[in-house]
C-alpha cells in the first residue's frame, strides 16, 4: 500500500455550465502538478479532442503538461483500482485524481464510492467536491432541474461561471440564491476555467481532521443564514463569506443587503442548523441517526458536526453523505465552553422533526 492516500476532487455541474473547459485548461496548463483527470463516457461534452490524439486502444492519454486522463467505461471502483495498480507499475504517473461526473449526475454516489469499496478506501481520500453554476442559465437550471439543485446541495465550492456574461444584479440574485441552499460552499467567480487552482485542491472538505480548524467559520455562518430565513429581522449587520480566510479576497458576494425579504423561490434543497449546550447520550443518538439516514439518506445530501458526548472530554467531529457516516474523536475541549452544533444540507428534510429527535437524544 502506498504510504499517503491519493486525493479525489469532483466536479459536477449542469449541462454547459463549464466543467469541461475547467478541465481542458487543468490538463493544459503548466502548474507542475501531476493529475489524473476521469472523465465519465456519458458526458454531453468531452476534452477537445484536439488534445487529444489517441488510438482507439488507448486507455490513458498523457498531456503535454504532465497530466493524463482517462475515460470510464465500466465501474468507477475498478477503474481506480486500475489507476492505482498501472501508477505502482510506473504505467502511470499522478499525485491526485479528478473525476467530471455527467451533468445530470447526483454526485453522491460518486463520493460514496470512497467510504463503501474498502480497496479504494485504501488509497484514496475525497478531498472536496466542486461544482459549477452558469451564471447564464442558472436561475432557470434551478428552477427546472432537480439533479442540478442536489450538486448544488453536495458542494464544498461552488465555482460561478461565465459572469462576464451577465449583469451584476443576475451575479448577485444567483449568489444569494445558492447560499441559501448551501451555506458552507464559498462562491468563487471564474470565467472560461480561469480559477486559481489552490480554490479546487486540497480544499479538505472530507477529511475529518481539518473539521475542526473550519466548523466555527462555516457553522457560524450557516447559523446566521438560519436566522436570517426562520427569524424575524436581522441584527448581525454583516452576513459575507468569512471561512477559510485564505481564500476571502474571492468572496466579495455581500448578502445583508438582500436578507430584508424573503427570496421568491423555495427549493427543494436547503439546510439548517442543531444547537445544543447539552451532551448527547452516545447510544441514543448512534440509535437516532441510523434510523433518520434509513428514512430519509436519499435526502440527506451533506451533514457535518462538532459533537459534545457524556463519557469523553474531547469532540466528536462527524460528517456523512446520504446513508454513510464516517466519525472519528477530535481534540479535547479544553478552555472551550462544549456545545454540538450539527448542519444539515438536504431535499425537503423535516427540519422541525429532526431537530426534536436530536432533543431526545440528549442526556438527562
Amino acid at each position: 500500500m502506498m504510504p499517503d492516500l491519493i486525493p479525489v476532487t469532483i466536479v459536477t455541474g449542469f449541462l454547459g455550465a463549464g466543467k469541461t473547459t475547467l478541465l481542458n485548461r487543468i490538463l493544459t496548463e503548466k502548474h507542475g502538478q501531476k493529475i489524473a483527470v476521469i472523465e465519465n463516457e456519458f458526458g454531453e461534452e468531452s476534452i477537445d479532442n484536439d488534445l487529444l490524439v489517441q488510438s482507439e486502444d488507448e486507455e490513458i492519454i498523457t498531456m503535454n503538461n504532465g497530466c493524463i486522463c482517462c475515460t470510464i467505461r465500466g465501474d468507477l471502483a475498478d477503474n481506480l483500482i486500475k489507476l492505482v495498480h498501472r501508477k505502482k507499475a510506473g504505467e502511470a504517473d499522478f499525485d491526485r485524481v479528478l473525476i467530471e461526473t455527467t451533468g445530470l449526475a447526483d454526485p453522491g454516489p460518486v463520493a460514496q464510492t470512497f467510504f463503501m469499496d474498502e480497496e479504494v478506501a485504501n488509497f484514496f481520500m475525497v478531498d472536496g467536491i466542486i461544482t459549477v453554476v452558469d451564471a447564464v442559465n442558472g436561475m432557470r437550471t434551478l428552477d427546472e432541474q432537480e439533479p442540478a439543485q442536489a450538486q448544488v446541495g453536495f458542494a464544498d465550492r461552488i465555482l460561478l461561471s461565465k459572469v462576464d456574461l451577465v449583469d451584476k444584479e443576475v451575479v448577485q440574485a444567483l449568489s444569494h440564491r445558492l447560499h441559501h441552499m448551501n451555506p458552507r460552499a464559498p462562491i468563487i467567480e471564474c470565467n472560461m476555467g480561469n480559477v486559481d487552482l489552490k480554490e479546487v485542491l486540497d480544499i479538505h472538505g472530507f477529511n475529518l481532521d481539518t473539521v475542526l480548524e473550519l466548523d466555527p467559520d462555516f457553522l457560524k455562518e450557516e447559523e446566521e443564514e438560519h436566522h436570517h430565513h426562520h427569524e424575524e429581522g436581522c441584527t448581525c449587520g454583516h452576513c459575507h463569506h468569512d471561512h477559510d480566510h485564505e481564500h476571502e479576497h474571492h468572496h466579495h458576494h455581500e448578502h445583508s443587503h438582500v436578507h430584508n425579504h424573503e427570496a421568491s423561490y423555495d427549493d427543494d434543497i436547503s439546510a439548517f442548523v442543531f444547537n445544543s449546550e447539552k451532551p448527547f447520550d452516545p447510544a441514543r443518538l448512534d440509535n437516532y441517526m441510523r434510523t433518520l439516514t434509513q428514512v430519509y439518506g436519499p435526502d440527506m445530501l451533506r451533514y457535518k458536526g462538532v459533537l459534545y458526548m457524556i463519557g469523553t472530554d474531547r469532540k466528536m467531529i462527524f460528517q456523512g453523505v446520504h446513508m454513510l457516516m464516517a466519525a472519528d474523536l477530535g481534540k479535547p475541549w479544553g478552555n472551550t465552553k462544549p456545545s454540538s452544533k450539527i448542519v444539515f444540507i438536504g431535499r425537503r428534510l423535516p427540519k422541525k422533526a429532526i431537530i426534536q429527535g436530536l432533543e431526545t437524544c440528549l442526556a438527562e
